[in-house]
């Protein structure tokens, strides 16, 4: 409904899990939430895109007001591609009246609301949009980025971002200020106030599957935990233990080593809970070893079938057993898990959350994504010699890496729920990986030490400014291999030529050649360089005279082809540092290692693909597309070498021998989804994918060939979503390389409200 002054009445009409819960009273009608996923459809006329500002108004009775969203639909149906996320919280007795700017960049066809995530009673009027001028929304973009953030760094931070943004984006007008605001509050979006509000919603593991391990049953598995001490705050101290006392698994027992601590509370803490509760074991060495030989004399103690790594001011959540102990009651390969873990303050704030992904090898090579919390089976732990003295500060990271070289992938699990609390104060590695040097280092010789008892040519080398980040970088043989890069193109000989020049004459590599697939140019000067650059005997143009399929202009480059290594690169692609080719082919040459992907950006400077997510908005998007460059990601792992389950083929190094192996590109795929295909049929034959950061180049996307709005383009892309979610549902329903906490619409790495329960058995990425 269209009020006189303008403004546009969305009137609400529940279509799932809301029921009425009396009268309306001052323009507010009371509703109840039954379920996690409550929905209204609103009665609109067609609205014109543009600039709105969104009025809400909504009393909460009872349960919680929480990031309640807008589904659009400009034609093509609702999905979480066209969500809109306002970051609004308020509990029992609270209310909201407030206003939002909201951008709808086509007409609007129609209209979803949900008030909430979880059940609650509300009372609400119908929300309201007025229509904004430009100038007026940015003004408000503007000013509403600055009251989010309290602190005047964190304002400056943004008022830069903004300028810069604006700047690099050739900002000539209120149009183009515009665009950088929402740019800047869009990738603002991960911020302790959302986490703060995913922990009230989902911090108690609401929804998580129930479990056998919370049954007091005879047969359950012991865990012991094992807390090596060293003059621990008293404060801390009895949490940490009283964290353990609070399991809702009874199942276990403490075994406390103190490393000699001078302060005499230590001792007297633990003789008290030994006291109180024959669970807790402990004992007081008689010198100081330092915190491996503690941390084995506590494991002296250890009789359960399962070891639990706990420090000794570090807090448990409540169901940290019981969750892990149904990972190893579900997954009985299982002889190593880890959890997902935040960080606490000394309030009892709990921020920085790190969701991990599924077991993700080359992950753990770059940051120690294993602890905390770290869960082993004891005959493992003794059968690699338990802690090292001489890794201290890493011993963990130790333990673990040498557990990984005696199991198989699928013996690894991951319980994707917070179960550990990492104590945030002065002094902590939680609060500055740096701040205890001797870390660091042990850190380097810890990595350092699995790959040369691996027989890995490869050295570690540190990441300034990133303690506790690392990158592993390879050797490639005396005799390098030479490398075909294969590349599909149509006329475009701007492109082309940029991208053939980047090769013979900007890229480090020894022993290359170019094989150029020619699809049908018809442009006398790109017929003309053809020729002329096909007398360089580094390079061969194939002619293809049929309809453009991508995959079949690749199989037939690499048919072709004389390389032992393919690198397979879009005519789009614009090489802006030398040693691209070396660090992909150093990593594609790894018997192990299947697909190579590398970070690639826009022109403006913005990342286009930084590994592939699976089933994000649809099928599959590019990780932290649309960020600047420099990003870190979520806990840094934007610029960490890691497995992905896919890499896109704009840029994409495979050896030859895997190539033939997996029988190329699936030519039915001839657009969309090629590449997903193919790296997960490599996948599917126990290769790892990767993606390096290392690399880096420019990717004109797309530039060559245009869009996909024809309708006959649209029908051939809705195919080829049919064939990738017949072949591969499983993968796109939970891909092992991405948390179920993280978001699967909108933008990448955002938190997920609600998350993805995993029921079944996982697998690693």
């Amino acid at each position: 409904m269209t009020h006189t002054d303008g403004t546009i009445e969305l009137e609400l009409a529940p279509i799932q899990q809301l029921t009425a819960a009396g009268n309306a009273a001052n323009g507010l009608a009371p509703w109840r939430a039954t379920g996690a996923d409550p929905a209204f459809l609103c009665r609109i006329d067609r609205i014109a895109g543009g600039w709105y500002q969104l009025d809400l108004r909504i009393d909460v009775v009872s349960g919680r007001l929480s990031t309640p969203c807008l589904y659009v639909d400009y034609g093509q149906g609702f999905s979480e591609a066209n969500k809109i996320e306002f970051a609004i919280d308020v509990g029992a007795g609270g209310a909201f009246d407030g206003d939002m700017v909201v951008m709808f960049p086509a007409p609007v066809v129609a209209l979803r609301f949900d008030p909430t995530v979880m059940k609650a009673e509300l009372r609400l009027a119908n929300p309201r949009l007025r229509a904004l001028g430009r100038v007026e929304a940015a003004t408000r973009l503007f000013l509403d980025g600055l009251r989010s953030t309290t602190r005047l760094e964190a304002r400056m931070a943004f008022i830069l971002e903004l300028m810069r943004r604006g700047l690099s984006n050739g900002a000539r007008d209120v149009g183009d200020f515009l665009y950088a605001a929402s740019r800047v509050h869009r990738h603002r979006s991960m911020d302790p106030l959302d986490y703060g509000r995913w922990l009230d919603t989902y911090g108690s593991l609401p929804g998580a599957p129930e479990t056998a391990a919370g049954d007091h049953t005879q047969g359950s598995p012991l865990v012991s935990i094992v807390v090596p001490t060293y003059n621990p705050p008293a404060r801390w101290l009895r949490r940490c233990i009283e964290s353990v006392r609070e399991q809702t698994y009874p199942h276990w027992e403490l075994c406390i080593a103190d490393d000699a601590s001078p302060q005499p509370h230590v001792a007297q803490i633990l003789a008290e809970y030994a006291q109180m509760d024959p669970r807790v074991r402990y004992v007081v060495r008689e010198s100081n070893g330092h915190i491996s030989q503690a941390s084995n004399t506590a494991l002296d103690m250890a009789t359960g079938q399962y070891i639990a790594l706990l420090d000794h001011d570090d807090e448990l959540h409540p169901r940290a057993l019981q969750e892990m102990v149904a990972g190893f009651m579900a997954n009985p390969r299982w002889r190593m898990a880890y959890s997902d873990e935040d960080k606490m303050d000394d309030k009892g704030v709990r921020f920085d959350p790190y969701f991990k992904p599924d077991w993700n090898h080359d992950l753990l090579l770059s940051h120690n994504c294993v602890s905390h919390f770290g869960v082993y089976e004891r005959a493992l732990v003794e059968s690699v010699g338990r802690f090292r003295t001489g890794y201290e500060g890493s011993q963990d990271w130790d333990l673990a890496l040498r557990c990984v070289e005696q199991l198989d992938a699928d013996q690894i699990g991951h319980v994707p729920h917070v179960l550990y609390h990492w104590r945030a104060i002065p002094g902590s590695t939680a609060l500055a990986p740096g701040e205890k040097n001797y870390a660091h280092f042990a850190a380097m010789k810890t990595i350092q030490s699995h790959l040369d008892r691996v027989g890995r040519a490869a050295e570690v080398v540190e990441i300034p400014g990133h303690p506790g980040n690392y990158r592993v970088r390879n050797a490639l043989p005396a005799d390098a291999p030479l490398v075909s890069v294969v590349i599909a193109t149509r006329d475009r000989l701007e492109l082309l030529s940029m991208a053939v020049r980047g090769i013979l004459q900007d890229t480090d590599y020894p022993e290359l050649e170019v094989v150029i697939v020619d699809n049908g140019s018809v442009e006398p000067k790109t017929l003309a360089y053809l020729a002329r650059v096909s007398q360089d005997a580094r390079v061969r143009v194939v002619r293809h005279d049929q309809p453009f399929n991508y995959s079949a202009l690749n199989n037939l480059g690499v048919a072709n082809a004389r390389g032992e290594v393919i690198c397979l690169l879009n005519n789009d692609i614009e090489v802006s540092a030398p040693g691209w080719l070396k660090e992909m082919v150093s990593q594609a040459l790894r018997p192990d290692i299947g697909a190579v992907g590398a970070m690639l950006y826009f022109p403006d400077g913005t990342i286009q693909h930084a590994g592939i997510v699976l089933g994000f908005n649809g099928v599959a998007v590019s990780a932290y597309g649309g960020r600047p460059k420099g990003w870190f990601g979520h806990m840094f792992r934007a610029r960490l070498l890691q497995n992905y389950s896919a890499v896109t083929a704009a840029c994409l190094v495979v050896r030859r021998s895997v190539y033939e192996q997996v029988g190329g590109l699936d030519e039915s795929l001839a657009v969309a989804y090629n590449d997903v295909d193919f790296c997960l049929r490599i996948r599917a034959l126990g290769y790892r994918n990767l993606w390096t950061p290392y690399a880096e180049l420019v990717h004109h996307e797309s530039a060559s060939r245009g869009g996909d709005d024809a309708p006959e383009k649209r029908e051939r892309f809705l195919r080829e979503v049919d064939i990738m979610n017949q072949r591969w549902s499983d993968l796109l329903a939970q891909d092992p390389a991405y948390s179920p906490n993280l978001a699967s619409g909108g933008d990448t790495f955002d938190y997920a409200f609600p998350p993805r329960h995993r029921l079944a058995p996982q697998e690693s990425a």
